[in-house]
């Protein structure tokens, strides 16, 4: 077979071997493209040789190629304009898109103004179409009036391609000439009105709220005025829905009508409508949960739904639902418990999550044992939504988090990004410091974690909490061996918020204090002079046995930002009275969060070292 000639492809050849495939445009660069557009000077054109052309050429563009503007305009553009003489339908098309992408400056325009004018004029709506998509993308505004009243005609033209292209043509002069546009409204209105063509439909409202969009009052009448009648196309009906939640969160009106125009949308024959009835519903301002039942019936009915798309968008609105109304959503536990098993694995997580925040303390256990199943091979995005319901579930029942805990840490051993992992710290984090009896285990685990943690950030935020509830436990002593491994096999900054942990437990626990005195002494000799420092600090700190230090520079620490201590110390410094130490206390002193898991993302490495050496500033 000629694919096999016994030399090895590059992964970007482009070429399957034994296939026989080769990519069309390999090989293909600009001067080869501008030589060979001498072809559309030929008397005799031929369509598939310009068509080929033209279709590399845009492959060009498309790719970030520029082109000199004497190689568009004299090269490509002007030997291009004489294929407007061919009849072929894909030519030009291809042309339009051509002289649309090249965007030729204002002398090339009016050279084909008049041209694409004939052709909006034409009895081929194709070429209608085209010429006023390309029109609208080339022509300036002071252009723009001479083919106004064309576009005005096309508007409400009996074919549907030819309005739909004026009416998308008239959303991109909004954004360069909008009080053109505004002219337009009565064509507009007459086009949002005919139930002939639903695209048309869909595009007249979308332009006729770019064009009163400033304005609440008219946008509130053009709800009330659609919201009385039945939009034949389900798209722009969507639309309408979306307008009307606007017009309620807005407040200016507080009429029951909008909320039960919203709930009619729940009987529309199409399921898109019904389900985007359904979600504005679901995110209403205020919303009662009686308000909320017909909502959730529909959805309950889409879960049962054989399109997998169906039951995702109605199992994710559900989950948010139950966020706000947990009783509300209990109704459909018994589809959401059957959905758990669905092979789309998307569906299955929303589904246990929202089973997590709506279920019963006796089902925790079942559930657990079924998210561990499917936990591997799923997206990290949907890991934090199980990490997230499990945390809310687990303050909501306190009872059972050592199931809970023990579930965190085994997923906390797998492979994971950043975002997931701290999810799961956080987590751990918030349930040691509200339920107590999570305290013990939970280090546990988290020590587990450092040994063979790759994120600093998680690591020092870690070695902070135990260097916080450590010393607080009934065995203090075990936490020991796993923050002295930090110091030898971490980097500088994870060493350094090791070297801080040691010292609350020397200035907490007596009976380690001495042990303590002789891990830090290891560590004066360390490469990094943050480490070297806090270990000479704080080994002469508990050497010394006085409690007013230790509760000072150890215990009692007050973290400072960083801007407060560096204005402190250039005002010190312009001072220029030095017989006086600096003092501290001039600093701008920033309070401890009241929750680790408040902690900002960071990037992992280098922040949590900061935020160490902050807290050895108090005093």
């Amino acid at each position: 077979m000629s694919g096999f000639n016994g030399e090895k492809k590059d992964d970007d050849d482009d070429e399957i071997a034994g296939g026989g495939f080769v990519h069309p445009f390999k090989g293909v660069d600009k001067a080869h493209v501008i030589q060979e557009a001498r072809i559309f000077n030929d008397p005799n054109v031929e369509a598939q040789r310009c068509t080929a052309l033209m279709t590399k050429l845009l492959y060009l563009l498309g790719k970030g190629e520029n082109f000199t503007s004497k190689e568009s305009t004299e090269s490509i553009f002007f030997p291009m304009t004489k294929l407007f003489q061919s009849k072929d339908e894909k030519l030009r098309r291809l042309m339009y898109l051509v002289i649309k992408e090249l965007k030729p400056d204002s002398d090339c325009v009016i050279i084909v103004t008049s041209t694409l004018t004939k052709d909006m004029n034409a009895s081929n709506d194709l070429f209608r179409a085209n010429a006023i998509r390309v029109l609208c993308t080339i022509t300036d505004t002071a252009m723009l009036a001479n083919i106004e009243r064309y576009l005005k005609q096309a508007i409400v033209d009996k074919q549907p391609l030819v309005a739909s292209a004026a009416l998308v043509a008239g959303m991109k002069l909004m954004k360069t000439s909008p009080e053109v546009v505004r002219r337009w409204v009565n064509e507009i209105n007459q086009a949002a009105t005919d139930k002939s063509a639903q695209m048309v439909q869909y595009h007249a409202l979308s332009l006729l709220y770019a064009i009163k969009k400033n304005d609440k009052l008219a946008v509130s009448k053009l709800v009330a005025q659609l919201s009385k009648t039945q939009l034949k196309s389900p798209l722009a009906q969507c639309l309408l829905i979306r307008y009307t939640v606007l017009v309620m969160a807005e407040g200016q009106q507080t009429e029951r009508a909008y909320y039960e125009f919203l709930e009619s949308c729940l009987r529309h024959r199409s399921e898109m409508v019904i389900f985007e009835a359904a979600r504005a519903i679901c995110q209403l301002p205020n919303v009662s949960q009686r308000e909320l039942t017909p909502a959730i019936t529909v959805l309950q009915l889409f879960l049962s739904s054989p399109k997998p798309t169906l039951r995702f968008a109605a199992v994710r609105a559900l989950n948010r639902v139950a966020m706000a109304f947990p009783l509300t959503v209990t109704s459909c536990n018994l589809d959401l418990e059957n959905m758990i098993s669905d092979t789309n694995r998307s569906i299955a997580t929303l589904a246990i999550t929202t089973l997590l925040k709506t279920g019963s303390e006796s089902s925790v256990d079942r559930l657990m044992k079924q998210i561990a199943s499917f936990m591997s091979e799923i997206a990290d995005e949907f890991k934090v939504m199980v990490v997230d319901a499990i945390r809310a579930l687990c303050l909501k029942y306190p009872q059972k988090h050592r199931t809970l805990i023990n579930f965190l840490s085994n997923v906390l051993r797998e492979e994971g990004g950043f975002e997931f992992k701290k999810a799961i710290t956080d987590t751990m984090l918030v349930l040691i410091n509200e339920i107590p009896d999570a305290v013990e285990p939970g280090l546990l685990h988290l020590c587990e974690f450092i040994e063979d943690c790759e994120f600093t950030y998680l690591s020092t935020q870690i070695l902070h909490v135990l260097g916080r509830k450590g010393p607080k436990t009934l065995q203090p002593g075990r936490y020991i061996r796993h923050i002295y491994n930090r110091i030898i096999l971490e980097n500088a900054t994870v060493r350094a918020a090791a070297v801080t942990s040691l010292a609350k437990f020397g200035a907490l626990v007596p009976s380690l204090r001495a042990n303590i005195i002789v891990l830090l002494r290891r560590c004066v000799h360390d490469a990094d002079d943050e480490v070297r420092d806090r270990s000479t600090f704080y080994g002469a700190v508990l050497a010394s046995d006085s409690e007013p230090l230790l509760k000072k520079y150890i215990i009692d620490v007050n973290p400072m930002k960083l801007a407060g201590v560096e204005k402190a110390l250039s005002e010190y410094r312009e001072g220029a009275d030095f017989s006086a130490p600096f003092n501290f206390a001039r600093a701008v002193v920033a309070p401890l969060p009241a929750s680790p898991s408040k902690g900002g993302g960071a990037k992992a490495g280098g922040v949590g070292g900061n935020s160490k050496t902050l807290q050895d500033l108090g005093g």
